[in-house]
């Protein structure tokens, strides 16, 4: 094992992935983490005697744990079970419609052309075209990038490449752009909620977030054990490889010395020494000096817009009226007032989306006899560091999400079933200096893809992971972070005297 000292400052996705890549490489790995167990944001919640995924549901872009396992001598089927989801989402409307998208193309497109007609069938077939194209331009120069910039993305993708940007109107906003695929106002409602899933609106961010439709097509899987069980799975590997996790134990400062990083200093009073850190957290910590002032550098000085924050109820109850798949939309016809009410007037939408994942469902599992898991979710504005929130606007935002369902049809049996309900204020307390935004910054506008900060910081030593890092928010983007900050700490002059080359996700090494 190397004497170079890591302390990982957080055990959420990039973290864990973090860990694992240099424990693997021989360093002294110690992960430091103020909760009780790994995820971070993959959190699990048990309630009513039945753990729930309370974090982030949604298993996509395989291939980043394929590669991450394979370059530690391992396979993910040899780690974890994984099932194809059939179904990739079920979406409801209040006036009554009801549209699958499957995993299987054809299927998909019998589904739209049955639901909105076969000319829109068609518009979705080019849709999808376009977002393939775009996926297969950006993966490469973007993704898996360490630090993209617009000029050397324009080398990146080519010709070609520049080609398929110009055909989606990259300073579009998505919202007009879906406007030039489809003419049935469900289908543009659907797919605008991609922009959501970077925490964001669909009016304000760019159309290249279509994309996330080829990161579906490529496959959505479920884990057995839900989603927190990748989590374990990485920290278990991790310890294989000699890392060693501290539950409980949060880190109050990052120490320099002479400029460069020294150690970390728990709250505990203990300090560990380090040659180098990673803070896998949100950037905003570092921003407002939480860890010490000497990391402030680390990150931009100027504060990006904060993404969405949520309202999430974790509930083990029975359902009935409707069947759920695994992953379940509902909406509302007045889309537009939903981010209205969230990033103009910083209040809980009065019309909210309502998001439901069935956990017991999906992947041909059998319907559920008795009480099931659920995670609902609102979007919901960051302001969990104020009061704009009140108790009443929390519990009218909780009756009228509730009300939808139960006009799609969807009955929960128990008039007050078990639950945990979460608050941009509670996931503010969990991650400080957010307000509760739960992706980093919001992507709004066509330039924002490029001002996350990357891996390798102005502060010697220091090195940035999770999902308010580049390239950006999701469970395979937090871990793309953790390879980036892998990479680029094996790739430091501290390290490079004796290092060997570090084969890297993109098929490159770095010396």
């Amino acid at each position: 094992m190397s004497e170079h000292k890591v302390v990982v400052v957080g055990a959420g996705i990039g973290g864990l992935v973090c860990a694992l890549r240099l424990a693997h490489q021989g360093l002294d790995v110690t992960v430091v983490e103020a909760a009780e167990g790994p995820g971070g944001k993959l959190r699990q919640l048990v309630v009513d005697g039945a753990p729930i995924d309370s974090g982030p549901t949604v298993f996509t872009l395989r291939w980043v744990f394929d590669e991450l396992l394979a370059s530690v001598g391992t396979r993910l089927e040899s780690e974890l079970r994984i099932r194809p989801l059939p179904v990739l989402a079920r979406h409801w409307w209040e006036d009554g419609g009801t549209l699958d998208l499957f995993a299987d193309p054809a299927r998909s497109f019998d589904a739209v052309a049955k639901f909105a007609g076969a000319a829109e069938a068609r518009r979705f077939q080019g849709f999808c075209a376009q977002a393939q194209a775009l996926y297969r331009t950006l993966e490469r120069p973007y993704m898996r990038a360490a630090a993209p910039s617009m000029a050397g993305l324009s080398i990146g993708v080519g010709l070609r490449g520049m080609g398929v940007l110009a055909s989606i109107g990259p300073l579009h906003s998505l919202w007009r752009s879906l406007g030039r695929h489809f003419t049935d106002a469900r289908l543009r409602q659907l797919f605008a909620r991609y922009a959501t899933y970077t925490g964001s609106s669909p009016w304000l961010a760019p159309a290249t977030l279509m994309l996330i439709a080829q990161v579906e097509l490529d496959g959505v899987w479920s884990i057995d054990g839900g989603m927190h069980a990748l989590a374990r799975c990485l920290e278990r590997l991790a310890r294989e490889r000699g890392a060693i996790f501290r539950y409980r134990s949060a880190c109050e400062r990052i120490d320099l010395r002479a400029g460069r990083v020294s150690g970390v200093a728990l709250t505990s009073g203990e300090t560990l020494p380090a040659d180098s850190v990673v803070f896998n957290g949100d950037g905003a910590a570092l921003r407002h000096g939480l860890l010490g002032g000497g990391a402030r550098r680390a990150v931009p000085r100027r504060a990006p817009p904060r993404s969405l924050s949520a309202i999430t109820w974790s509930i083990h109850a029975p359902t009935r009226g409707i069947e759920l798949d695994r992953h379940n939309v509902f909406f509302r016809a007045d889309y537009a007032s939903e981010f209205t009410d969230i990033f103009q007037r910083g209040r809980l939408p009065q019309a909210p989306t309502v998001y439901v994942c069935a956990q017991d469902r999906g992947a041909d599992k059998p319907v559920p006899q008795s009480s099931e898991r659920l995670l609902c979710l609102v979007n919901a504005p960051a302001v969990g560091d104020s009061d704009t929130l009140t108790p009443e606007a929390i519990e009218q935002c909780e009756t009228t999400s509730f009300s939808l369902l139960r006009r799609c049809g969807l009955k929960i049996t128990a008039s007050h079933p078990p639950a945990i309900r979460t608050t941009p204020a509670d996931f503010h307390r969990l991650f400080p200096a957010t307000g509760g935004a739960l992706y980093g910054q919001a992507t709004h506008g066509w330039t924002a893809a490029f001002s996350r900060p990357g891996a390798s910081t102005p502060v010697a030593g220091l090195f940035l992971a999770g999902g308010s890092v580049h390239p950006g928010p999701g469970v395979p983007m937090a871990a793309l972070s953790g390879l980036r900050a892998a990479e680029a700490l094996m790739a430091s002059p501290a390290l490079t005297r004796w290092c060997p080359p570090v084969a890297t996700s993109g098929g490159t090494s770095t010396p």
